[in-house]
């Protein structure tokens, strides 16, 4: 069967928060359609993880073989990660948009599982592009929320869209393919009209779509 790894990076609470909204709701519909499938969820915004440091870096970079073993034990939380993340065949991200950007749990989380040797290798005798992914197959579903609009391709806020492409820049380590993600995203939440509550449900309805298109890949044959 396959595994299902959710993140939820809001520091929302549950009630409040719109992308725990699509994340539960992913969540369910994909068990309905692939049930027995394992489920690993990560609340990075409720119990975020330290910052990488220079201990992290150092241990990081020096070969297995030849760490101490006050290294092991600072990349053990790393390693937990990213053995999550191997496991997993979906990946949804809830992540609320702050400050046009994601929120800084969720980029700690990558930090913590961009790892070389274990996500990445490098090797400079590939010339200008050294790192290549270790990881792939992965389908990666970004389920988010915006106070304001227009931030998709062409609208009228697209160039302060610094989330977006942050995730696509970052989707090798994960081992998904940035032309291949699926992002669905609620707008107009600072605006509380009609605008936003048809935002709501469409993004609710892609998100039922997107779960059952994954649960059951053979419909997208």
């Amino acid at each position: 069967m396959a595994t299902l790894l959710r993140i939820d990076a809001s520091a929302q609470s549950e009630e409040r928060s719109l992308t725990r909204n699509l994340t539960g709701l992913f969540e369910e519909n994909f068990l309905k359609h692939a049930p027995g499938s394992d489920v690993i969820v990560r609340d990075v915004g409720h119990n975020p993880f330290p910052a990488i440091d220079q201990q992290f870096i150092h241990a990081a970079f020096t070969p297995f073989k030849e760490r101490e073993t006050w290294m092991h034990e600072r990349l053990k939380l790393s390693d937990q990660l990213i053995d999550e993340l191997d496991r997993a065949d979906v990946i949804t991200l809830g992540v609320p948009m702050y400050n046009y950007g994601i929120p800084a749990p969720l980029k700690c989380w990558i930090d913590h599982v961009a790892r070389i040797d274990r996500t990445f290798s490098f090797d400079l005798s590939r010339g200008d592009y050294p790192i290549e992914p270790i990881l792939s197959g992965k389908k990666l579903v970004v389920l988010s929320s915006r106070g304001e609009f227009g931030f998709h391709a062409g609208g009228v806020r697209s160039h302060m869209n610094a989330l977006d492409p942050a995730i696509a820049a970052c989707a090798h380590y994960l081992g998904a393919n940035a032309a291949e993600i699926q992002t669905v995203a609620i707008e107009y939440q600072e605006f509380k009209d009609t605008r936003h509550q048809r935002s709501v449900e469409l993004a609710e309805k892609a998100t039922r779509e997107i779960a059952m298109q994954l649960a059951l890949p053979k419909l997208a044959a």
